[in-house]
């Protein structure tokens, strides 16, 4: 690992203002850390979050569930306040990698890092999500942009991620067994706003099956969802399953999320 400067201030200000020159921000560095301990990565600066109290929180706003950026995987799995307003977003978060992970991870260090594999990418675009950060508000839908890549600007910092109420939701990813990401993870819901189907771990980037979504919003059933012949068409393509097994699992993946959602 490279030498850095570490800093961890104790607010959302403070840590816009330690962010000068090479820094980057530190989440939960389940990613980072690695990646600078194998010189893949070097930042002259990280700007620790884990001090900022505020990122820490999960509230309703009324209707919606807030969650703080800085909330961990596991704490989101454990919450009350997640498990009544949305099952299938604590089972998501409860299935991510291994305990130590869990306990150190966050939904806001997840979403930033952006990988085509996680699981939470699923779960803000199939809810319509909306992120929110200290300069504006970004549509789930806009804020994946490409392979590890997203809609921030340098320095913007996300401070929560809010959720529309629901109806019925669930998520459902076939792992690679090791490092539990999704090989395909697909996450199903049928709220006011119509149905969605968001799909990780099949392309560089999540992204909504619309097929689908147009065959549940006719019929919301396993047997819909599943009857939707996906496209193989920039699908990923690896040692794990060629692209055409991965379009194949697409639906069947959201035909097993459907029966989990009417199932609850």
């Amino acid at each position: 690992m490279y030498a850095f400067e570490y800093k961890r201030p104790a607010s959302v200000a403070d840590a816009k203002a330690a962010l000068g020159g090479d820094a980057r921000y530190l989440a939960g560095g389940q990613s980072l850390i690695q990646a600078m301990k194998l010189r893949l990565s070097s930042s002259a600066t990280l700007v620790d979050l884990s001090g900022i109290k505020d990122l820490q929180t999960i509230r309703m706003d009324g209707a919606n569930l807030v969650i703080g950026a800085m909330v961990t995987h596991a704490a989101v799995g454990a919450s009350a306040d997640v498990k009544r307003a949305c099952p299938a977003l604590a089972e998501l978060a409860a299935g991510i990698g291994d305990p130590m992970v869990r306990n150190m991870g966050t939904i806001g260090g997840s979403i930033a890092n952006a990988d085509p594999a996680a699981c939470y990418p699923a779960g803000l675009v199939g809810l319509g999500a909306t992120v929110h950060t200290n300069q504006r508000t970004i549509p789930a839908d806009s804020f994946f942009t490409g392979l590890y890549e997203t809609a921030l600007q340098p320095g913007e910092l996300i401070t929560a991620v809010s959720f529309p109420p629901v109806q019925k939701a669930a998520y459902v990813k076939y792992k690679q067994p090791a490092s539990r990401f999704a090989l395909v993870g697909v996450f199903v819901s049928q709220s006011a706003g119509g149905v969605r189907v968001a799909v990780t771990g099949a392309k560089g980037s999540v992204f909504r099956a619309t097929a689908i979504e147009a065959a549940l919003s006719k019929s919301f059933t396993p047997e819909a969802a599943k009857a939707v012949k996906m496209p193989a068409t920039d699908i990923n393509s690896d040692m794990h399953g060629t692209a055409e097994y991965r379009a194949a699992m697409i639906s069947v993946m959201a035909s097993r999320a459907v029966a989990a959602a009417l199932a609850r």
